[in-house]
């Protein structure tokens, strides 16, 4: 079985939580890795709890962003006319 090497956690340069940029990249990396190879099961299992996190973060992030347009935009989202 092929041995990935644990990631270290990104962290924002002052040393905070990672970006949701940073996080989405991180998670994409577990995914691949998770799909594209054997890991054996502690790493996975260490892998599925990192990703978690990450998706935790993400979505936390997003709503945090979506809740500030409805502040900004009349508490109403309107749909998006895009080009």
């Amino acid at each position: 079985m092929t041995k990935i090497s644990p990631r270290p956690k990104p962290a924002a340069s002052d040393g905070s939580e990672p970006s949701y940029e940073q996080a989405l990249d991180e998670l994409e990396r577990l995914v691949a890795a998770m799909e594209g190879q054997q890991l054996p099961l502690d790493q996975l299992l260490q892998s599925y709890k990192r990703g978690a996190e990450l998706l935790a973060l993400c979505r936390g992030r997003l709503q945090a962003v979506e809740q500030q347009v409805k502040l900004l935009d009349g508490a109403e989202l309107k749909a998006w006319e895009g080009s």
